[in-house]
């Protein structure tokens, strides 16, 4: 096929007189005297008038639904689709007809006029249900700018809101075609973000590895792991997958994480604990164990510094405190709060009293900060956002644990409150380097702010470490538990026998 049409001439079938009057815009003067004038939008606008009106085209697209009889026929310009698309160059290339035939599944049959109006006029409106489809057509046509468009509209709008949820859709999408940075941003919002997408519609469309995904991460955030169990226990009810997926399921849950008399309530009244008790029998017998005595006596023969005695992110009381900070580039702010010691039955009465300290202008503490008169810090300009989290006091229960402490903090995006980002601290320091590094808190319409406030959640995670007891030349290591081929954790083995100080 030779094409005879130059943009110039494909311009000029469209009268100018059908154009509304396009504003002159004068750019600031150029250093040699000269004025650019912009009339771009009159560009765009005569080019979406050339594809609605069809003048000059000397192509038909014509687009099937697979598997249906809908046919809808496109009068296109051969330069215009070739210039846009490597696909569309090879296949106006290869055809004698003025007639191509494309065939394309429903949902990309259904966004494809307005995929070509993007290749017209190099803008587009999406909507969250289009997003897929549409990249689905800009990587079959190789049009690059649009596919690497839509990639950031997804990551940018994880937040939104839509009836039945976008974002695991997407996460599937991304699967499939292999996208890993698209992957990850969804998963990181949806472990971000559980306990509402727990309640959220989305939930029971999550597929059994996606749900294997989340279980599996120290990261997630939600009120507590017997609502991950009980949410748990709703997808399988709905869902009804096979029985290896609820096993590998369930034992992903971190029962030493759920008080003793709602692990005795689970037993009698969850149906189902009651069909898989025998699956799990062997880890809650284990976090019953953890409850009933001392962590230090536990870690004699057990690895505890693994998942299954390791808290996630929970938002309730007993681990952390929300804290809202208003006006926080003003002054510095100050607050206390308490959590339990740990989760094991033992250390639940137990409490720790923690202070937190925000500064918006402070540079890093260069000794350990005390919250009192001793404390030095060096105030400049320069200065950029810090948090310190201490605890109050020291205490000979602290043997074995260490904290690993954990700010949230929450955004306003799509019109819902959702986690913006999540700053851990490194469990022997008091504060974290890279707080707020990035945010700009002098601007009122921060992403970062909500009504001008700073919304924090500030979670204490105590860690417990193993512990190696030594007797005369009598060596005791503890015990490792390592999962089976089958993700069982009671498999055990000795760990090799390390030097240590003799009494």
């Amino acid at each position: 096929m030779v094409f005879s049409l130059s943009v110039d001439q494909l311009l000029n079938k469209i009268p100018s007189s059908s154009l509304p009057a396009a504003a002159l815009k004068l750019e600031v003067a150029l250093d040699n005297g000269a004025t650019t004038l912009n009339h771009s939008m009159a560009m765009v606008q005569r080019m979406e008038a050339l594809l609605a009106q069809g003048n000059g085209s000397d192509v038909a697209l014509r687009v099937q639904t697979v598997n249906t009889d809908e046919v809808k026929v496109i009068q296109a310009h051969a330069l215009v689709l070739t210039l846009q698309s490597e696909v569309f160059e090879e296949l106006l290339l290869s055809h004698n007809s003025s007639t191509v035939v494309l065939r394309e599944p429903a949902d990309c049959a259904g966004v494809f006029d307005k995929f070509i109006r993007y290749l017209y006029c190099g803008d587009i409106s999406v909507r969250l249900d289009q997003a897929i489809p549409l990249h689905k057509l800009a990587s079959k046509y190789r049009v690059w700018g649009l596919q690497q468009g839509l990639n950031q509209y997804m990551t940018g709008h994880l937040s939104s809101d839509s009836p039945m949820g976008h974002v695991v859709s997407w996460y599937q999408y991304a699967m499939q075609i292999g996208d890993t940075k698209l992957r990850d941003s969804c998963l990181q919002y949806l472990s971000w973000n559980l306990s509402s997408v727990l309640q959220s519609g989305e939930w029971g469309s999550i597929s059994g590895d996606l749900m294997l995904s989340l279980l599996q991460r120290s990261d997630l955030i939600l009120q507590s792991e017997l609502e991950l169990y009980e949410a748990l226990e709703a997808w399988i009810g709905q869902n009804q997958p096979a029985s290896v997926t609820v096993e590998n399921a369930l034992k992903q849950v971190r029962y030493g994480m759920i008080p003793p008399q709602q692990l005795f309530r689970l037993q009698k009244q969850s149906p189902l604990m009651l069909k898989y008790y025998e699956s799990i029998r062997d880890l809650l017998f284990l976090a019953f164990q953890f409850h009933s005595t001392s962590p230090i006596q536990l870690a004699k023969y057990f690895d505890v510094n693994c998942s299954i005695f390791t808290p996630r992110n929970y938002l309730s009381m007993s681990w952390g405190s929300p804290w809202v900070i208003n006006n926080p580039t003003r002054d510095d702010r100050s607050f206390s709060f308490q959590t339990q010691l740990g989760p094991s039955g033992s250390d639940a009465s137990k409490r720790v009293t923690w202070n937190a300290l925000f500064s918006p202008r402070w540079l890093p503490l260069t000794v350990r900060s005390t919250f009192t008169n001793e404390m030095q810090a060096t105030r400049t300009d320069g200065g950029r956002p810090r948090i310190i989290v201490t605890p109050a006091t020291s205490s000979s229960d602290f043997a074995g644990v260490s904290f690993q402490k954990t700010v949230i903090v929450m955004a306003r995006q799509g019109g819902k409150m959702v986690v913006r980002h999540v700053y851990n601290f490194h469990q022997s320091t008091e504060e974290t380097g890279d707080f707020l590094v990035d945010a700009d808190l002098q601007r009122r319409a921060s992403e970062y702010l909500i009504d001008s406030s700073l919304y924090l959640h500030v979670v204490v995670k105590p860690l417990y470490h193993s512990l190696i007891v030594a007797k005369k030349k009598n060596v005791t290591t503890p015990l490792t538990l390592e999962p089976s081929a089958g993700g069982d954790w009671l498999s055990t083995r000795r760990q090799k026998p390390r030097r240590v100080h003799e009494d």
